[in-house]
């Protein structure tokens, strides 16, 4: 799915002439989720009642409060729930066990296993024995693997689960008009969520994409060459002002925590140092920016696997 109906004109012009345009991803967070309401009743209709499967393991606060989020925004669009929550103590044999129970219970259109797992557990094993059909983050062996294989130019569709974040990214990008095809785009980071399967789906699309790393000799320079940077490093503040070439498109997916030691509280940070805004032509703000797009395709991808099962 991607989103192409027009935002209200006022969001593609900045409150500040000497300011970037914010990218709004909790205003199109909530489109895509509206369209998926419609879908989900229309299969409901039909006797097909999508539901969203995670697996749990342990007490991470961050975990928890992620799965919780996912559920909350299952009922929001009306897409079951089903939960399996496994102590700290979970074996391989009981995470292998709750993995097969997903693949099997015919309630579950689509499931996710939630990371970090417990030390000693191969998470790339545990992501191989899900029925790739059933991969809600796009992550799959499988999946990951018809994304290399496909066309460049977008021609035809991937009728597999894309990865959530980088699917995201791209729609953002898309909302607002900002081109991609022959365009330069910089990574930062070459994580298996965002990063290198967002070089693919660029790839794809007919971009040049250069994915940079805690190795490359010179990140900044890198970044200056590019029309559209993707900071997904998770360092506060690690890109500045002077990195980035005046008019560029900045998407910021880091998330760090940052303690206001006058107050005493933690404050949520993105990879993009605030004075960004002042040179970029466009900027996605953290919170508000990647992370609703992030689950609202989470959302899409089990839409779209009822879909194509019914």
């Amino acid at each position: 799915m991607v989103v192409t109906d027009e935002l209200p004109r006022d969001r593609f012009v900045a409150d500040d002439p000497e300011s970037a345009v914010r990218i709004d991803g909790t205003a199109l967070a909530a489109r895509v989720k509206a369209d998926l309401r419609v879908r989900v009743d229309a299969l409901k209709a039909r006797g097909v009642h999508p539901g969203l499967g995670t697996i749990l393991v342990g007490a991470n606060p961050g975990s928890l409060s992620y799965v919780a989020g996912k559920h909350r925004d299952c009922a929001e669009v009306g897409i079951e729930s089903i939960r399996i929550d496994l102590p700290d103590t979970a074996s391989e044999a009981d995470i292998r066990g709750a993995i097969l129970t997903m693949n099997d219970d015919d309630r579950v259109t689509a499931f996710i296993i939630q990371l970090p797992l417990p030390d000693g557990i191969d998470p790339t094993a545990m992501l191989e024995l899900m029925d790739p059909h059933k991969d809600a983050d796009g992550l799959h062996p499988v999946n990951l693997g018809e994304l290399v294989l496909a066309v460049p130019g977008g021609k035809g569709s991937i009728d597999t689960p894309l990865p959530c974040t980088p699917r995201g990214i791209v729609q953002m990008l898309q909302a607002y008009d900002i081109p991609i095809r022959g365009r330069h785009v910089t990574i930062i980071g070459q994580g298996l969520t965002v990063g290198r399967p967002l070089g693919l789906l660029l790839t794809r699309l007919e971009a040049t994409a250069t994915l940079t790393h805690s190795r490359t000799v010179d990140v900044a320079a890198e970044v200056r060459r590019a029309d559209i940077v993707v900071a997904a490093a998770g360092v506060a503040g690690l890109v500045k002002a002077d990195w980035v070439r005046p008019g560029a498109a900045v998407i910021d997916v880091g998330i760090t925590r940052v303690l206001n030691e006058e107050t005493g509280r933690y404050r949520l940070r993105g990879d993009v140092d605030p004075e960004v805004a002042a040179v970029a032509g466009y900027l996605s703000p953290v919170p508000g920016g990647v992370g609703p797009m992030t689950r609202a395709m989470l959302l899409a991808n089990v839409v779209e696997a009822a879909e194509r099962a019914s």
